[in-house]
């Protein structure tokens, strides 16, 4: 053996030595490396970017202990077995998200700004809450009043009933339709503020019978106006 590969061997075991007090030697029972980004997403922080295909906004699913039983589901609103409880549990079935609570709250404001808006001829707020088809028609009352240069005021002095006759899924559509009663105070004038219709001192009772939809399929998840029939 030469000088060479005597002084070779002798700086492969001082290399090994200094490597074996830098990093160290496993013996099986070292705890696995920290890893931080799996202890955010199982602690749910909020400024954790979710990882690419984790469901986003879903909401956690109730303890089996708070499932309603099916025969309750509609408790006050359908009666087990009818056609309007079939209805619900269709869409209910289309959208996980869907709360009838959520809805009808939803359906009592929505009549009283369609109204309202209806009556000030607001075109903009009636597009975002109509469907094609009933803006037409509500947009072609308004030409007319604007063609005679009237103005129609309206007042609600009370919504006294919001309540679900109809429900229905259609492929991804989901249709409910409400009878509202309420009472209103409605007058039209001409452009000398004579009154043309209606009576400013009188309160109506009124009956209207709406039908709301939405794309389940959606992420839009505002409902529309697409069908109307009133009674006085």
């Amino acid at each position: 053996m030469d000088i060479y590969t005597i002084i070779f061997l002798a700086l492969a075991v001082f290399i090994f030595l200094r490597l074996r007090n830098v990093l160290g030697q496993r013996t099986g029972s070292e705890r696995p490396p920290y890893d931080r980004a799996a202890r955010d997403i199982v602690r749910g922080d909020n400024n954790v970017v979710p990882m690419p295909g984790t469901v986003i906004d879903q909401a956690p699913l109730a303890p089996s202990a708070d499932v309603v039983p099916p025969a309750d589901r509609w408790k006050g609103v359908a009666e087990p077995g009818t056609p309007l409880a079939q209805g619900l549990d269709a869409i209910a079935a289309q959208d996980s998200s869907f709360d009838l609570g959520h809805f009808l709250s939803g359906a009592r404001g929505a009549y009283e700004m369609i109204v309202l808006a209806f009556a000030s001829g607001d075109r903009r707020a009636l597009r975002d809450l109509l469907s094609p088809e009933v803006y037409e028609s509500f947009d072609a009352v308004i030409r007319d009043r604007e063609r005679h240069e009237q103005k129609t005021e309206t007042r609600f002095v009370s919504i006294d009933k919001a309540e679900l006759v109809g429900a229905e899924a259609r492929d991804r559509s989901a249709q409910l339709t409400v009878r509202f009663v309420s009472q209103m105070v409605s007058v039209t004038r001409d452009k000398a503020g004579a009154i043309v219709d209606g009576n400013p001192e009188k309160v109506t009772d009124i009956t209207d019978v709406w039908t709301f939809a939405r794309d389940t399929a959606s992420r839009d998840p505002n409902w529309k106006l697409v069908g109307t029939e009133s009674t006085h």
